[in-house]
């Protein structure tokens, strides 16, 4: 690891402010941008800023309309590269250069071709120290999403489950079945918040008749985007999802020969439908996911059910697992979950274990 004691202090101040606006910055990634300023007295944040809802204005722009004059001779700490590009704005770095920062600290790298080394470039031609891959994991972390959606035209994805002491995900004909207790649940809630989207299955979606939005007081705003694998459209016009889709979205996943009577009415009620191919009777998932992430969508949480996480797993479409894992057992009758920490796929790290009320959180991530 790169850079002094305070470099690292705040980044990680930024990271943590970036984290404020995801799931809310379009095709766009979260990013926190902090303006310090030493006169003699010891470093002080004159300027703080995050990319906007919606994705403009980016960070580094907010940061620096903050500082004002503060920011000319002050240090930007940034936690992806600024950008080098002109698009509806003038590139990052060179707002940057004009504000008179002395010193720019970066975190993460930015893939895309437009940006890559680029806005570090403009920085060192015009005279800034640059000290760049500080803290670069952890801002890559958070903003996976963009990286993936930048590198493989896809979403990132995070398969989160509930799993019980016995490795079930519920018992057979029961629908909803409470595994782990209210903490994880509020855990959930705030993944889901910081989510573009959330996907289940038909079967879940017949079953359980969820919901799927955020419920934390304040955060309702925020519930993602809602995705249902449903390649006949049996979606029922009464379930919780379509008599909702007018105040939260609602896109079914459907063949393309779908029953046309169904569909009318699920239109009706306002859900919205993406053509998909197939692949051997179902949703091909790879160029399903190249359409979400055309429309903009860079995280997406699959939570359900057992089915669509083995498909998921089985093609290779997982870069995150998050297992709440309850203590207790299910038993006879149970749901067997596709995986449990006991046996967690090849080409996974363990990112965090955490406790969560009575209930055990895991979080892998991809490695290769």
């Amino acid at each position: 690891m790169t850079g002094g004691k305070a470099d690292r202090r705040f980044m990680a101040a930024a990271i943590r402010l970036s984290r404020r606006n995801l799931g809310l910055t379009s095709t766009n990634p979260s990013v926190g941008t902090l303006i310090v300023r030493d006169d003699g007295n010891g470093p002080r944040i004159v300027g703080r800023g995050i990319t906007a809802i919606g994705g403009r204005p980016h960070a580094e722009a907010e940061a620096l309309a903050e500082a004002g004059g503060d920011a000319r001779g002050a240090t930007a700490y940034v936690t992806l590269e600024p950008c080098a590009h002109h698009g509806r704005t003038p590139p990052c770095a060179e707002a940057l250069v004009r504000a008179g920062i002395a010193r720019v600290v970066g975190a993460a790298a930015d893939p895309d071709p437009r940006v890559s080394g680029k806005g570090y470039a403009i920085l060192e031609a015009s005279g800034l120290a640059v000290e760049p891959a500080i803290l670069s994991d952890e801002a890559a972390n958070l903003l996976n999403g963009y990286l993936t959606r930048s590198l493989n035209k896809r979403p990132e994805v995070t398969l989160k489950l509930a799993v019980s002491s016995d490795g079930m995900i519920g018992r057979a004909g029961e629908g909803q079945f409470a595994i782990t207790g209210p903490v994880s649940r509020r855990q959930v809630h705030r993944i889901r918040a910081e989510s573009d989207a959330i996907l289940v299955g038909i079967g879940t979606a017949l079953a359980d008749d969820p919901e799927l939005t955020c419920r934390l007081p304040g955060l309702e705003k925020r519930s993602p985007i809602r995705i249902v694998l449903d390649r006949d459209a049996r979606l029922s016009p009464g379930s919780k999802l379509a008599s909702s889709a007018r105040e939260t979205p609602v896109l079914l996943a459907t063949a393309i020969d779908a029953d046309a009577a169904r569909r009318a009415a699920l239109e009706r009620l306002g859900v919205g439908f993406i053509a998909c191919d197939e692949h051997e009777g179902r949703i091909a998932l790879p160029e399903f996911l190249e359409d979400l992430a055309a429309r903009g969508v860079l995280t997406l949480l699959v939570e359900g059910g057992a089915e669509t996480a083995r498909q998921f797993l089985a093609e290779g479409l997982v870069d995150r697992l998050v297992l709440f894992v309850g203590p207790q057992p299910i038993g006879q009758g149970g749901i067997a979950s596709p995986v449990d920490p006991a046996a967690i796929p090849a080409g996974f790290r363990l990112l965090r274990r955490d406790i969560s009320g009575a209930d055990i959180c895991f979080e892998y991530v991809r490695t290769d």
